[in-house]
């Protein structure tokens, strides 16, 4: 079926104006000086995440609106407001103090998706602690690495994470002085606390967290931290080598602010919900702070993916604003029609998605199934926030990333042989528009990292003439907005071509039997390299000899014999990260017999 090119949105015609209504005006207007005048700041001075995402609200007319909602788990629903959230994070604070955990030390976080994550994060903050999130999902092995590289001080779990992850690795974390353990199943964090098995309790270095919160205190004069004061650790590996510690200050907090209004929309009575687990920087950046900085209410469940479930909350939970993954987008595609039988979605009124480029089909789904098309943007955890967007305002083009924010100066670079004097990489700016090249970002957004952890010389290969180097290959079209290519190590030269994986894996989902695709080069003698292509089907659909010529015939009408895969592979599933991009690299290293080498490596928070 032949879609359309774009997606037109007519600003006066959406339900709630959006923030961000014309682009040339909005982006000429802005500064970040007056974005940082949004928020409060320090009375006397500084900055301080979380006062600005709780104090200052829990302080006036918001102080009795549900800030957090938390369902699923088994549990009844825990509704916190910004006047208890400014309670229990202070509690939280002064019980770090206590624990003799000081300004600048690092407190990890191990618990998922329950009410003591958002508590302790926020606690730490105001303590001037510096707070670094982990997958709950991670094995041992991972934890370990993360919490030394990080030189962890105290970690906070729950019980069952401590059995299973922790316990019998305690000797590999030399510098962890205490394991701060949640009782379960977690007691509402209002109601008197539960204790934690006396076996667990017993064991050295181990704090009862409910014994902690009940002994402390709900007075706390917020630490007086600056713009610079490191906030955030978020560990990102790519999809290979060893985790890299990406450092994020207080002054992110004007970032989250500004993006949350722009890119998300968020107004003063949005009921918002983002899917990304905690321990991933979008769970931190978009799913605790944004909707806090914005006083809105947030909702967080407890439960693992399930179509109909979702779908339940969006309708009951009267959801508005809703951001998610491409990986939760396609699993609903894949679970059809009958998950969404019956029901309507009259709150929702913008639907985002990050993680890995949203493919042009999943966008044209949206529209169909919620009523909405899915708006795309991109950012790392490198650059703190979203950079670039398509907003409610912007006609959407299915498939592009969008344009940059307002503050965000973007360009298409190549990055050149020779250096400058001092061993700096240099680059040239690509002028011309629907030309491959780098995407890369002018420095100076108040969210942008401040460095790896002990690894000054990396950092500093991230820059070049001023500018922060993503790595991402893209191409800017005639109008600004910008077209996701691939990774710079993903890129696939067949024949001659630079070939970008996303392009070959959407025209593939456009197939009626795909719901997921994934793109690779193998080694070919006359072209150097060939496309294969693994797909997963469509529930109920038989994989046979058939439907792959077929899947093939399609490929090459969509994108003629040079750029269509060679081969093609059914899958139950694709190998991702806990992020949700595709491990092309994995796939790679099982086509070519290679070891595939430790895969808690391949995991990233990013």
């Amino acid at each position: 079926m032949q879609r359309p090119l774009f997606i037109r949105k007519d600003a006066q015609t959406l339900r709630v104006p959006p923030h961000f209504a014309d682009y040339e005006r909005d982006r000429r207007a802005f500064s970040w000086a007056a974005a940082a005048r949004a928020l409060e700041g320090l009375p006397g001075g500084g900055l301080n995440i979380a006062h600005e995402a709780v104090d200052r609200h829990a302080a006036g007319p918001l102080a009795a609106r549900i800030a957090l909602r938390f369902v699923g788990g088994g549990q009844p629903p825990v509704d916190l407001s910004y006047a208890e959230l400014a309670r229990l994070t202070s509690r939280f604070a002064n019980g770090l103090a206590r624990l003799g955990l000081r300004r600048g030390e690092r407190l990890f976080i191990l618990a998922g998706r329950i009410p003591e994550t958002p508590v302790a994060m926020l606690g730490a903050l105001k303590a001037g602690v510096v707070v670094s999130p982990l997958f709950a999902a991670f094995g041992p092995d991972p934890i370990a690495t993360r919490v030394n590289l990080g030189e962890g001080r105290v970690l906070l779990t729950t019980e069952s994470l401590y059995r299973r992850k922790l316990a019998d690795w305690r000797t590999r974390m030399p510098g962890l002085r205490q394991v701060l353990v949640v009782a379960e199943p977690p007691a509402a964090p209002s109601a008197g606390p539960a204790r934690v098995a006396p076996a667990i309790a017993a064991e050295h270095g181990v704090v009862d967290y409910g014994e902690l919160m009940a002994a402390s205190a709900e007075d706390f004069a917020v630490e007086r931290t600056s713009v610079r004061d490191p906030a955030l650790l978020h560990f990102t590996s790519g999809t290979t080598g060893a985790p890299k510690g990406a450092i994020h200050c207080h002054g992110a907090a004007v970032a989250h602010h500004a993006t949350g209004l722009y890119a998300l929309d968020l107004h003063d009575e949005d009921r918002y919900w983002c899917t990304a687990d905690p321990g991933w920087v979008t769970g931190t950046a978009y799913g605790i702070l944004a909707p806090l900085l914005h006083g809105v209410r947030s909702l967080v469940d407890r439960d693992e993916f399930d179509a109909a479930r979702w779908y339940a909350l969006l309708e009951a939970e009267r959801i508005s604003v809703w951001y998610t993954a491409p990986t939760a987008i396609r699993l609903l595609m894949r679970a059809g029609s009958q998950a969404l039988a019956g029901r309507r979605f009259p709150a929702l009124r913008f639907v985002a998605s990050v993680g890995e480029p949203l493919n042009p089909e999943a966008v044209w789904w949206g529209e169909q199934a919620l009523g909405l098309p899915i708006h795309d943007n991109w950012w790392q955890t490198e650059t703190g926030g979203i950079m670039i967007a398509n907003t409610p305002a912007f006609e959407i083009r299915p498939g592009s990333m969008g344009r940059p924010l307002p503050g965000v100066e973007a360009a298409v670079v190549e990055r050149l042989a020779q250096t400058h004097r001092n061993g700096s990489q240099r680059v040239r700016i690509i002028e011309a528009p629907g030309v491959d090249g780098e995407l890369a970002l002018r420095v100076g957004w108040p969210s942008m990292f401040r460095g790896y952890l002990n690894d000054e010389a990396r950092y500093r290969r991230c820059f070049a003439d001023g500018w922060y180097l993503s790595g991402d290959i893209v191409r800017r079209d005639a109008d600004g907005w910008y077209w996701f290519v691939g990774r710079g190590d993903d890129v696939i030269k067949a024949a001659g071509h630079l070939i970008g994986p996303f392009e070959v894996e959407s025209a593939l989902m456009e197939h009626p039997a795909v719901t997921e695709a994934a793109a690779i080069g193998v080694p070919d003698p006359v072209s150097g390299e060939a496309i294969k292509a693994f797909v997963c089907l469509k529930l109920g659909t038989v994989a046979d000899e058939a439907l792959r010529e077929d899947i093939l015939a399609h490929a090459r009408r969509r994108l003629g014999p040079a750029v269509a895969p060679r081969a093609i592979a059914f899958a139950d599933t694709l190998p991702r990260t806990r992020s949700g991009k595709i491990m092309r690299r994995l796939l790679r290293a099982r086509e070519l017999g290679l070891p595939e080498g430790d895969l808690s490596a391949l995991e990233t928070a990013a």
